[in-house]
């Protein structure tokens, strides 16, 4: 696995002449979060609804920059494409974080650890099930739960500067997050494949 330093490093290098359409992307998805909140009434069911299409269209999305693709504005939208899977997953996965929280806040963040990588296994394998893909990522995860953990502290500092912008930072951390949870899964992808050879 990569450093940490070294992920981030490489994040800023893929978002080289992509901050911009990426900043574009984060503000759709954050206009269209708040707005479907907002509803009366519905507000928490389309906010359940959308989370998991946009969450699939993210990791769509910032796969293709570690691998230097196009990313165009509409691909936001992509993982609409997919619906039933990336809602399924969503509220499997957050079924699954919940209950652990009930128990303590500690297992809840561990689980939330274990499957975050679910969108990414879903984004790269079209017909794998959503239990499936939290399966994979649970195996993936194992061993390096820590290892993530670190990695999202390490934007505490990015993600202070975005509050004291008055939140308009994230529209360019966020980007810079989710690419680096991207390259910490093509590592784990490729660790895996070794330790887990094809037959």
């Amino acid at each position: 696995m990569l450093a940490n330093p070294e992920i981030r490093a490489r994040a800023r290098e893929y978002l080289t002449g992509k901050w911009n359409i990426c900043a574009i992307i984060l503000l759709i998805y954050y206009v269209l979060s708040i707005g479907v909140g907002y509803i009366p009434v519905v507000g928490f069911i389309g906010s359940l609804l959308i989370a998991g299409p946009i969450a699939l269209s993210f990791a769509l999305i910032f796969l293709r920059i570690t691998r230097g693709e196009e990313v165009k504005v509409e691909m936001i939208f992509e993982g609409f494409n997919d619906f039933g899977r990336s809602f399924v997953a969503v509220l499997l996965t957050s079924i699954y974080i919940l209950l652990w929280t009930l128990l303590l806040i500690i297992p809840g963040i561990i689980a939330g650890l274990s499957y975050s990588m679910v969108y990414f296994i879903l984004a790269e394998n079209p017909t794998i099930s959503p239990m499936d893909a939290i399966r994979q990522s649970k195996e993936m995860m194992y061993g390096h739960k820590t290892e993530m953990f670190m990695l999202s502290l390490s934007f505490i500092g990015w993600c202070l500067l975005g509050v004291l912008s008055l939140g308009i930072g994230f529209l360019w951390i966020g980007s810079y997050m989710q690419t680096s949870m991207a390259i910490f899964y093509q590592e784990l992808k490729a660790e895996h494949a070794i330790v887990h050879p094809a037959p």
